[in-house]
């Protein structure tokens, strides 16, 4: 059994800035992550794949991001970045290292794993709830020749046979992937409810100028937070409704050959059926239809209905010493952003040290009391 102060679950971006500021603070804490490297989460995803900001906003606090400010880093340039992040800080981080289990013991919580208990005061969730991907029941019904994979899995076209493709899903991650798949197939369709797209080029002149500054550190950041009426009204239908098209706008869609189409409900005769009754005859189906929260392994009532923490601003409600860091709209709109975690982070680790001090002067009242009364 190991004991800590604090231990930190997730090496990503939301881990490694709290990892930042527990350092500062010299706190003793382990960073537990299950993969084999940091920024893995990065490097599994498709190959084309590169960040909506420009490198600019992309730094985690206190190590700029090494790229020209205006360029879009690929997802293998940001894993990079994670795993020197780390070292530069020298982050006392532990990778294949899988947490299993989290129960509290008393005043304190118990971190198990395979081959590995730790015991801290204070944990720190530091993930996003996109870890279980969603797929429709009725996806069991198309036929065995129908190559179906999630966009999690997807990588390149090559993981593709031949004939045409259904995306399902026309968030980011369906445009985007429909752009990559239409340099070798071709007959693509996307079909879902539109998320509405952002009114202007995020490589543009106007976006490098004053743009993406405004909406990133502005209204992103300081306008839509849980402490704002706009952001309070607005953060129920974010949490539920998938972001505005970022860099593939709809007409770049249609230019490319991509077919809009209807949304996918059911299949007849191994075949996926539209709401508007047509059936599609189709190769392969990638589902971009999201993610469900895999929090089951903290054994603590802190999860709603759907099974996403309960919590104010990232302070888990009814379990003292719990946190989350990384949550969709965890305190603003920005708090699954690069640029937008380390506010979130440094005011949980704000929080743990000020909890920590409360302790520590209990302890010091009633020894004093012991030994007045002894």
């Amino acid at each position: 059994m190991e004991h800590f102060d604090v231990v930190v679950i997730g090496a990503g971006q939301a881990g490694l800035s709290v990892g930042y500021y527990l350092a500062r603070k010299g706190i003793r804490f382990v960073i537990l992550d299950g993969a084999q490297r940091i920024g893995d989460v990065w490097r599994k995803r498709w190959d084309s794949l590169r960040l909506f900001t420009p490198a600019r906003f992309d730094s985690l606090v206190g190590l700029p991001f090494p790229a020209p400010p205006n360029s879009f880093p690929t997802k293998d340039q940001m894993a990079d970045y994670l795993e020197s992040y780390a070292a530069h800080f020298k982050l006392p981080v532990r990778m294949r290292a899988r947490v299993q289990e989290v129960t509290r013991q008393g005043r304190t919580y118990l971190v198990k794993g395979d081959d590995f208990e730790i015991e801290a005061e204070h944990v720190v969730v530091a993930m996003a709830s996109y870890q279980r991907p969603k797929v429709p029941a009725f996806a069991g019904e198309l036929r065995s020749d129908i190559v179906q994979i999630h966009s999690s899995e997807y990588r390149n076209p090559s993981q593709l046979r031949d004939g045409g493709v259904l995306i399902v899903g026309a968030g980011n991650s369906g445009a985007e992937i429909a752009v990559d798949l239409s340099r070798t197939q071709q007959q693509l369709f996307l079909s879902g409810k539109s998320t509405g797209e952002v009114p202007f080029r995020i490589d543009g002149l106007l976006a490098r100028l004053f743009l993406l500054r405004l909406v990133l550190r502005v209204l992103f950041h300081r306008v839509l937070t849980v402490n704002t009426p706009m952001g309070r009204k607005m953060r129920p239908q974010a949490m539920i409704k998938g972001a505005p098209l970022i860099r593939t706008k709809l007409k770049h869609l249609l230019a490319i050959g991509v077919g809009r189409v209807a949304r996918v409900v059911g299949a007849r005769d191994g075949l996926p059926v539209l709401e508007d009754g047509r059936v599609l005859e189709v190769g392969n189906v990638v589902w971009c239809s999201g993610f469900r929260p895999g929090f089951s392994w903290i054994k603590l009532p802190i999860l709603d209905g759907h099974g996403e923490p309960l919590h104010d601003s990232g302070v888990a409600r009814g379990e003292p010493g719990l946190y989350f860091v990384g949550l969709h709209f965890l305190h603003a709109f920005s708090s699954t952003m690069i640029h937008g975690v380390a506010r979130d982070a440094e005011r949980i680790v704000r929080n743990i040290v000020e909890r920590s001090r409360a302790h520590a002067e209990r302890r010091q009242e009633q020894r004093a009391l012991e030994r007045a009364t002894a």
